[in-house]
């Protein structure tokens, strides 16, 4: 998916958590045992795979769109785990951004310098992605290889920015599992532009003073232990970080205020305000296609149909065309955009019948962060389609061509999108969703044979993003379906695994599997033969125990799954034991199966079910999850025992 209005998510190789680290400013005054890692207190080891020995930066912001950054860095990488710390990516636009004074300074671990790289010796790209067109975006990458532990990494740098909506802010620890010996931040800024700034999981303040007309704020901490690594957590949850924001701006030429939503929402207004009108011939076509539908709705929805089937995505984000839409006409020609281009496309179709609808950017991407209502800043990263209809509010997923009308997935769900109004910008929540809206339903039979051998046919039918799973699948080749699909299901190596994707039915994907099997039993011992009753398992994982967990567990969405297991016996044998019929529970979900023996075909049958009606667990539950899963894996794994009859 796409869009600049994050500049650095487009960095794809990981320029973003590297960015992040701006950690910094410029003290020649270093003590040498920083330099030293046996000097590291050994409070600060634990947890610890890098321990940022001294970091600072200066922020000097002249003015709407002119700052420059001072950095310096330094950093004891203690095992291979804090590796990403030997690396330096600097994102830049060539027009609008320059670096100066690059340095990166190698020492061992008793302090001996070893290495020194310059400009020079960094690569040169272009952020284009895959799906990337053509871009301004560039990077400065340089990265040394660790050969052994503990090493320390010295990084300066100068940068100079001409153009920007944001102020960023200060990522404290970059990563969990970093501790901080020594760090400040100081930002010099001009009180015209309105600077404001946001604590997120700290409480430090800032001590401030003026000079010569410019206010000064410096933040500082030292002895910052590493956070300890919990399975599935969000990070912008735990790390602690100053925001910073401006209330004027200026970006590409274009000056703004960010004072509010609304205000934000009006310079994305008038940026797009020439961009949304398609040709009178083109306008008469779209009416004689939607004339005989009935309501609003539906035309809606053939529109959205048709822009899926007809447009694909392609990112060009040169100036600022990274914000602003190309035009729907361009869309309608050319038969691509971005995701800006494409959900401005829909909204001229739209348009074109008299059906409204608002533009919304929003932050993309599963259980990201959302824009805080208190705190207006430009996070967002793509865009999406809003439409208001009387007490039924459409959101529309413009970029993608699978994704159902009405739908937005885990990519965008439950989080907080800016509609662009005529009144400019309004923060509004997405929908999140259910259960129901995440459905995995499935019938396997499987045909056993005297040998142990077995043949097992699966049909699944699945929704929300367990649909879109398998949809995603098409674009890999034969073997990688396989091997995803195995993964995902957790099934056993069978010796013969056809995969047979099927059209979807009112947005429910239809997969269908034919497995061979050369040993099906588990265990054969005189006349009694040992199966596991099933193809896959309904629930394929388990979670770590942890003691006192800190933070919540955070699943992509709510689970719904169930399948129906019919079990054809080899003639002449018959059931010794069924597995135990079980249910269990947990305060999110519930787990349940069933077994019957139908003497007549011969045949076992087993139902099971398997919920989890909550995305996030809370910190307090998790132990009560840990159980429940385990429990769950357990239940699984129950053996069915035939034998042969006398």
């Amino acid at each position: 998916m796409c869009n600049k209005y994050l500049n650095y998510l487009l960095f794809t190789i990981g320029v973003t958590s590297v960015l992040a680290s701006r950690a910094y400013s410029q003290d020649k005054d270093i003590p040498k045992e920083l330099y030293v890692a046996t000097s590291i207190p050994d409070s600060l080891k634990e947890n610890a795979n890098s321990v940022v020995r001294y970091s600072e930066i200066i922020i000097n912001v002249k003015g709407p769109g002119r700052e420059t950054f001072k950095v310096h860095n330094i950093v004891t990488i203690l095992n291979e785990k804090g590796d990403k710390e030997a690396r330096l990516i600097l994102g830049y636009n060539k027009k609008y951004d320059s670096y100066s004074n690059i340095e990166m300074r190698v020492y061992n671990e008793n302090g001996i310098s070893i290495k020194k790289y310059h400009k020079s010796d960094m690569y040169d790209g272009s952020a284009a992605g895959d799906e990337t067109m053509v871009t301004d975006e560039r990077f400065l990458a340089l990265r040394h290889t660790v050969a052994s532990y503990p090493i320390t990494i010295e990084t300066e740098y100068e940068e100079d920015k001409s153009s920007f909506i944001n102020l960023g802010g200060w990522a404290i620890q970059d990563y969990v599992e970093q501790a901080i010996q020594q760090a400040v931040c100081t930002v010099i800024v001009n009180p015209a532009v309105g600077f404001r700034y946001l604590k997120e999981n700290t409480n430090i303040q800032p001590v401030k003073n003026s000079t010569d007309g410019l206010d000064v704020y410096t933040w500082r901490v030292t002895n910052l232990k590493a956070i300890k690594k919990e399975e599935n957590v969000l990070t912008w949850k735990i790390l602690p970080e100053i925001l910073f924001a401006a209330n004027t701006f200026n970006c590409y030429g274009y000056p703004g205020d960010f004072s509010s939503w609304q205000a934000f929402g009006k310079w994305i207004r008038e940026l797009n305000k020439d961009v949304c009108t398609l040709s009178p011939e083109r306008v008469a076509e779209i009416k004689k296609m939607t004339d005989t539908i009935k309501t609003d709705k539906d035309k809606a929805r053939f529109l959205y149909s048709y822009m899926q089937k007809n447009m694909r995505y392609v990112s060009v984000q040169l100036g600022i065309g990274g914000y602003k839409p190309f035009p729907a006409t361009f869309v309608d020609q050319k038969k691509y955009g971005d995701c800006k281009a494409l959900s401005n496309y829909m909204r001229a179709l739209l348009k074109a019948i008299n059906i409204d609808a608002d533009y919304a950017i929003i932050r993309a991407g599963t259980n990201e962060k959302p824009a805080d209502f208190s705190f207006p800043n430009n996070t967002f990263n793509h865009a999406i389609l809003c439409i208001p209809f009387k007490n039924d509010t459409t959101w529309l997923e413009c970029t993608s061509t699978t994704t159902p009308f009405g739908k937005l997935g885990s990519f965008t769900e439950n989080r907080n999108a800016l509609l662009i109004t005529e009144d400019g910008g309004k923060l509004v929540n997405t929908p999140r969703s259910t259960m129901q809206d995440n459905q995995f339903n499935s019938e396997a039979h499987i045909v056993i044979s005297e040998d142990g051998s077995a043949k097992a046919k699966v049909k699944i039918l699945c929704t929300g993003a367990y649909r879109e799973d398998y949809i995603e699948l098409t674009a890999l080749k034969i073997d990688e379906q396989k091997q995803i699909v195995m993964h995902l299901l957790n099934i056993r190596q069978p010796s013969v695994f056809d995969y047979n994707p099927s059209a979807e039915n009112n947005d429910v994907k239809e997969v269908n599997l034919n497995l061979e099997y050369d040993k099906f039993c588990d265990i054969m011992t005189g006349d009694k033969q040992f199966y596991r009753p099933r193809v896959f398992d309904l629930c394929a994982f388990t979670v770590p125990v942890e003691e006192k967990r800190k933070t919540g567990y955070y699943f992509n969405n709510p689970i719904q799954k169930s399948c129906v297991t019919t079990i054809d016996l080899p003639a002449g044998f018959e059931v010794e034991t069924l597995p135990v019929n079980q249910a269990l529970k947990f305060t999110y979900g519930d787990y349940e199966v069933k077994y019957t023996y139908d003497t007549t075909k011969n045949q076992v049958i087993g139902t099971a079910k398997f919920n989890i009606n909550n995305q996030a667990i809370p910190a307090n539950k998790y132990t009560e999850l840990q159980q429940y899963l385990d429990a769950v894996a357990i239940a699984q794994n129950k053996k069915l025992v035939i034998r042969r009859k006398a």
